[in-house]
């Protein structure tokens, strides 16, 4: 199940208004913005989250080339976003953020990142505190 994705798009405070109005009727709105004060490894300024009922499903990413680049798996447990990094590493992936807690998404964020080898961020994600 996947849980949330980034678009990179060229003009970012136009496709934020686009994004926000475009997708408005179906509950969407500004859930968050992180800047690469709060993640260090942003490849840029800044990133908005949207999505229903507080929870990002769609973030955006200025870029000059525009390509999906992220992918993130939903898991019923922590135990599952772990095996999810093992199982990648082995299958050849490369690390890219450990399994752990995200605190700067909220409070139950639990995540592990490999890059494929394409080099695309594939995520396992669990929201849950177990």
């Amino acid at each position: 199940m996947i849980d949330h994705l980034t678009l990179l798009v060229r003009d970012y405070q136009k496709s934020k208004t686009f994004y926000l109005s475009a997708l408005a009727p179906l509950g969407y709105e500004l859930v968050m913005e992180l800047s690469r004060e709060q993640i260090p490894m942003l490849p840029c300024e800044h990133t908005a989250g949207i999505g229903v009922n507080k929870k990002p499903d769609v973030w955006l990413r200025p870029a000059d080339q525009i390509a999906p680049t992220h992918v993130a798996f939903r898991c019923r447990t922590r135990a599952e976003v772990d095996a999810f990094y093992k199982a990648a590493l082995e299958a050849g992936a490369q690390p890219n953020g450990e399994p752990g807690p995200r605190p700067h998404y909220h409070p139950n964020y639990y995540g592990a990142f490999v890059l494929d080898p394409d080099g695309y961020n594939i995520e396992a994600v669990c929201h849950t505190a177990d």
